[in-house]
């Protein structure tokens, strides 16, 4: 038997029950990505397997660092076919290492490749898989076919011009690609040279001057409209915890001068902005029923020579211990008092805190919209079988896993749609057991219903793309 079997981490026959009749064949709803909408628009060609599978991974770099690779085959200037190489020699390292897992189902996947991936399986790979990708249907268009995916939402600045959008609705693709607004870089008044840089793009993007606080969120719920236009009903920020020391507006515009005029805002001047402006941010998404989603405990870009030599998102970031729940309490009380408290996904990234995240929800659902606020799936260090039933079994606890909107990829690559399958699995085979030792009733229509509402049908009803 392959190592990717058709009954791969189903356990039980409930289990193997509820994947093959309710799960498998489900659509897909990537509602959270981070696929360069370039590559969609131009149905981009993958000329080999480094390509498709190693460039940008920093999963698999942290792997191949840990297993004594040096920096010329992750990040350096090595050719594609020797970082491939290096990466094949880790492999039989990552055993209970996710990645050995994801490793082999995607090869099966993409490329029907059954072997296990070594260094001496390595040339056939390479050959084979290359040669499949030379075909359509393993371009950007054809690998949405492939895996049925019905709509992408991948992540972008406010001042990213949507041009690439506005290609692929107009192409006929028959998946579906929309915007999220994600307006981090709004935020860093403490990093004066960046911030009004990016202000500079921001007034090309919106059309509107920038010299004052009223400007910039002129200049914010333009764009904000510019993407709701584009079929935008997402919001993203990526937080290291919640904003809650709310200023006043003639604060926020004093810190806001203070940046613009080149000197940096402190500690506490930032939070305090940022507090003002994600609030700002929750009215906007609010009044206009989109969904935010809040990304909470990533500590980021820990070792500084490899930042300063490399730059951010090359593999040096790790789980956060900041305080989370004073902060996401006071933030979501405070739009809830303004009847402004959108749609929200909180995604946790310290386990520790996951009954606090998925209890602190709950204070806030308000019977408008079945799941209102979601705690959301398993994400970054905590997509992997592990995490993802610590997730589940959190919120069954705490809250309805029933109305959950299911997994994501939360990927740059077009190899990780086997990612959803892998969480489908997981699910069942947690759900299964619980059949299997009589704590769930063995009725597979209403336990089926529910796996399969969690696969697609839930995220669908309640993100309310244009699809």
């Amino acid at each position: 038997m392959p190592f990717i079997h058709e009954d791969f981490l189903l356990t039980t026959a409930a289990a193997r029950r509820l994947y093959h009749e309710f799960a498998r064949d489900e659509p897909i709803l990537d509602y959270h990505c981070h696929l360069p909408p370039k590559d969609v628009a131009e149905n981009r060609r993958f000329n080999n397997l480094f390509e498709i599978w190693l460039e940008g991974d920093h999963y698999k770099w942290r792997a191949m660092r840990a297993n004594g690779v040096a920096e010329p085959f992750c990040t350096g200037a090595k050719g594609p076919y020797e970082k491939f190489l290096a990466w094949a020699r880790t492999v039989p390292n990552t055993l209970r290492n996710p990645l050995y897992h994801w490793t082999h189902l995607e090869l099966k996947r993409y490329f029907g490749i059954e072997e296990l991936l070594d260094e001496s399986t390595a040339p056939a790979i390479w050959a084979r898989a290359n040669e499949l990708l030379a075909g359509e249907d393993l371009r950007a268009h054809g690998i949405l076919k492939k895996f049925r995916v019905r709509a992408v939402c991948t992540t972008d600045d406010p001042v990213d011009d949507l041009s690439h959008h506005a290609a692929i609705a107009a192409s006929g693709l028959a998946t579906r690609v929309f915007p999220t607004f994600r307006p981090d870089k709004a935020l860093n008044v403490h990093q004066p040279e960046a911030f009004n840089a990016w202000l500079a793009k921001l007034e090309a993007a919106s059309g509107k001057s920038i010299s004052r606080f009223a400007d910039l969120l002129d200049a914010l719920e333009k764009r904000h409209d510019d993407f709701h236009q584009m079929g935008a009903r997402l919001s993203d920020h990526g937080l290291n915890h919640c904003y809650a020391d709310f200023p006043t507006e003639s604060e926020a515009s004093r810190i806001f001068d203070k940046a613009r005029s080149g000197n940096a805002a402190t500690s506490i001047e930032q939070g305090q902005f940022a507090s003002c402006l994600m609030l700002f941010f929750g009215r906007l998404d609010a009044a206009k029923g989109w969904t935010k989603q809040i990304h909470l405990g990533a500590r980021r870009s820990v070792n500084s020579r490899a930042f300063r030599e490399l730059g951010p998102d090359t593999g040096y970031d790790s789980i956060g211990d900041w305080p989370q729940i004073g902060s996401l309490a006071a933030y979501l009380d405070r739009l809830n008092e303004e009847n402004a408290l959108p749609k929200m996904v909180v995604y946790n990234l310290n386990p520790a805190d996951n009954y606090a995240l998925a209890t602190m929800v709950g204070n806030f659902q308000d019977g408008s919209i079945a799941g209102k606020m979601q705690f959301g799936s398993g994400w970054w260090f905590l997509d992997q079988k592990e995490a993802m039933e610590w997730q589940v079994n959190a919120l069954s606890n705490a809250g309805l896993l029933s109305r959950f909107i299911g997994m994501l990829t939360d990927s740059r690559s077009f190899m990780s749609y086997p990612r959803h399958e892998y969480f489908r699995r997981t699910l069942c085979n947690l759900v299964g057991a619980d059949i299997e030792r009589g704590e769930m009733p063995a009725n597979f229509d209403l336990v089926g219903s529910m796996i399969r509402n969690i696969c697609y049908e839930n995220a669908r009803a309640y993100l309310g793309l244009p699809i």
